[in-house]
């Protein structure tokens, strides 16, 4: 009896869920204002795009390995706590010795500059980003993408999917011209003076951006923070966008959670194998998720605190930095001596973004974007609860932070034209499987083309 009531129940709200999503038109979608976010007064913005170069001063990296060599002693770890208790300070010791003896941030800026940079001025704040056109594009379609990181990430998160999308691959009739901006606050990109910067403000300067670059219409991908600006994106202004991808998908509208429950009770209702393998139990699930989320908590209230925390010491930098490295690529990673993070990067790489971070002073800017999550004038757009009918795409790796089931990712996009699982994989994918990444954004857009 308790079970045929249970399906009636799934039954009902699975017809009648899609009342939880605003069914809205063009001219009904929400409107964001064009707050200035510069210092002073408003005024218009200069719109001139200029070259723009990585050159970080003597006197910064000075101060930095000073820093790095008269650090305070570390505290030892608990006997076999691996990565339990955080990062391992053994391990956090090795790549502090790495970064104060052999990184070389005079030749890794020649790394980072191999690409062209610019930064232009838009709401007020000098937005920096990368802009690379294709290589002997002759007779191809050229598409443009704007790649949008996240946070711990930065620019040099899709350096090794660049040279990928942008050289033309045998057997394909197109290949993409990529732009990598850093999301406001971030690294290059000027943060905001006043509140209000939040994922939907980001998204309409990502749409001003790339108009400024000439591009009416172009694609979209992101992951973490930037999953939700290119949703976010694509929800506001779907004409401007042919096609958005992501590698992280939340499920947090009412007739999502409430198919995940439905779920947990009736696993093959509504969700593949797959899908129930990764998501449940969904006690062990949301207790594994807890457990690696609690930088988020801070960072949702007082981003300021832990900002003046780490401000001063870039071995805390590091720490915090590299815990996400560690097991948000692989939650297995928690039971490793070495916490695992050349499984899948080496110290250049992590270093690379550590550096950036910490070489700009943007702690602070880049964790306020959390805090504007939760604004209340944001969560009242609701945009996560409004569908879209631009072309998706979504790719699914195992050690990501969620595995959301299709059933769930086709009601935000009615138009899934793409839904990819992988064997390997966790929340940096662009850098951990660079290959199988890029394949995955030429074989998207291949989707989209043809729909």
């Amino acid at each position: 009896m308790l079970q045929t009531a249970l399906q009636l129940l799934a039954s009902y709200y699975l017809l009648q869920g899609a009342d939880n999503f605003q069914n809205l038109g063009a001219s009904d979608l929400p409107t964001i204002p064009d707050t200035w976010f510069g210092p002073g007064e408003a005024r218009a913005d200069n719109e001139s795009i200029v070259p723009f170069e990585v050159d970080i001063s003597s006197d910064i990296l000075a101060d930095l390995q000073n820093r790095l060599l008269n650090a305070v002693p570390l505290q030892p770890p608990l006997e076999g706590a691996k990565q339990w208790y955080g990062l391992n300070t053994n391990v956090l010791q090795d790549v502090v010795d790495y970064w104060s003896t052999q990184y070389n941030f005079s030749s890794r800026q020649e790394f980072f500059n191999q690409y062209p940079h610019y930064k232009t001025e838009i709401q007020g704040l000098n937005i920096h980003f990368v802009h690379v056109k294709p290589v002997n594009p002759d007779g191809l379609k050229v598409l443009p993408i704007l790649l949008a990181h996240g946070w711990p990430g930065s620019f040099v998160e899709f350096y090794e999917i660049i040279p990928i999308l942008t050289t033309p691959q045998e057997g394909r009739d197109f290949v993409f011209e990529v732009i990598v901006p850093s999301l406001p606050g971030f690294v290059f990109s000027d943060g905001a003076v006043r509140p209000g910067l939040g994922i939907p403000q980001v998204a309409q300067i990502f749409k001003k951006l790339m108009e400024r670059i000439g591009f009416e219409k172009f694609y979209l991908q992101g992951g973490d923070v930037g999953s939700q600006v290119v949703q976010n994106l694509a929800t506001l202004f779907p004409d401007s966008v042919i096609g958005v991808h992501s590698n992280l998908f939340l499920p947090t509208t009412p007739l999502a959670i409430i198919k995940l429950g439905v779920g947990a009770i009736f696993p093959h209702l509504l969700l593949s194998d797959l899908e129930i393998q990764y998501n449940y139990p969904l006690s062990k699930t949301l207790l594994s998720l807890l457990g690696e989320t609690g930088f988020m908590h801070i960072q949702f209230t007082k981003p300021d605190t832990i900002g003046a925390a780490l401000r001063d010491t870039p071995v805390g930098l590091a720490a915090y930095f590299l815990e996400k490295f560690s097991t948000a690529t692989n939650k297995n990673y928690r039971d490793l001596d070495d916490a695992g993070l050349t499984e899948k990067f080496t110290y250049d790489q992590l270093l690379d973004d550590i550096t950036l971070h910490w070489v700009t002073r943007s702690e602070t800017t880049a964790f306020r974007i959390y805090k504007e999550l939760l604004s209340s004038d944001d969560l009242a757009l609701n945009l996560a609860g409004i569908p879209t009918d631009v072309p998706a795409g979504v790719s699914r790796f195992p050690y990501e932070l969620t595995y959301p089931p299709k059933t769930i990712l086709k009601d935000k996009f009615r138009n899934l034209v793409y839904l990819k699982d992988h064997e390997d994989g966790g929340h940096f994918a662009a850098l951990e499987v660079p290959e199988v990444f890029a394949t995955d954004l030429y074989e998207f857009a291949e989707a989209v083309e043809a729909f």
